[in-house]
């Protein structure tokens, strides 16, 4: 928490310092954008190769090849998602909540990629069309689709309640990947990571600095669909806080699944090439 006023005392200039305007950290005028026109026109008679319903307070996994689309899909009540993305070929790649934070802002929607770990660092996905886009941000600060929070977790409610509970976000989503790749699930633990919270409505409060929630706008029938620049490995968590209107990490809150479906376009986007990784060197030198 932050210091009482009292503790400190401000410096004449205090108010002149505040006012000293900011700096974008990450100017993207330089990054390569994606080209959304043949992203969208290559939806045009595409076929649905795949679907998997994740049930409420659970996770499920899936499989996407580069050059595809996957919708994630409220189908029977507002329910918020948590997303994991994995290389297909190599699960120390994954997403990268944070650069992509950094690169495209708190929450995210049609035309932001989601960007992979150090040292790979490439966009995995493509944001293509949000149905919750209208919401912008409200007069809370709260928006949809974040990547600031970090999934509900078993050793956070361990550390806050003193209880144990196993369908937090992290354990759905360690259970998933174990399924999937049939590895214990202590062994496959550390690969899984921060979330894209989607359909999840955050922010943070103005006095305090703290991450909030409130209730998920989405309603069945919306959805946030991906063109998928690599082949991926996926799971995503119906959480156990269902819109998140009270509180996360809970069988009281009343859940609903999620739907993931898989599309494949009959050709890819004109002009799309799957990208390389990172092009640095490695050496880091002095």
């Amino acid at each position: 928490m932050k210091r009482a006023a009292h503790e400190v005392t401000e410096p004449r200039d205090a108010e002149a310092r505040r006012r000293i305007p900011p700096v974008i950290c990450y100017p993207v005028d330089t990054l390569p954008r994606p080209d959304l026109a043949a992203y969208q026109a290559a939806r045009d008679g595409w076929e649905k190769v795949d679907e998997v319903v994740v049930p409420p307070r659970e996770a499920r996994s899936f499989h996407v090849p580069a050059g595809s689309f996957f919708r994630i899909v409220s189908i029977d009540g507002p329910q918020v998602g948590d997303l994991n993305l994995w290389s297909a070929d190599d699960i120390n790649e994954r997403f990268f909540s944070g650069k992509t934070r950094a690169l495209h802002g708190t929450h995210v929607s049609t035309g932001d990629q989601l960007w992979s770990c150090l040292p790979y660092l490439r966009p995995m996905a493509t944001i293509t069309h949000d149905t919750l886009d209208w919401y912008g941000f409200d007069a809370f600060g709260g928006s949809v689709h974040d990547v600031i929070g970090t999934r509900c977790d078993p050793y956070t409610h361990k550390l806050l309640s003193g209880a144990e509970y196993h369908h937090c976000c992290h354990s759905n989503l360690t259970r998933a990947l174990s399924e999937r790749l049939g590895k214990p699930k202590q062994e496959v633990e550390p690969a899984v990571h921060d979330v894209l919270n989607v359909f999840m409505c955050t922010g943070f409060t103005r006095d305090t600095g703290q991450y909030f929630m409130k209730a998920s706008p989405v309603r069945p029938g919306d959805y946030l669909e991906f063109f998928v620049e690599i082949d991926l490995l996926g799971a995503l968590s119906a959480c156990p806080g269902g819109d998140c209107s009270a509180e996360h990490s809970s069988d009281v809150a009343v859940c609903h699944p999620l739907l993931v479906e898989v599309y494949r376009p009959k050709a890819p986007p004109a002009g799309w090439t799957s990208p390389p990784r990172n092009g640095y060197s490695r050496r880091h030198e002095d």
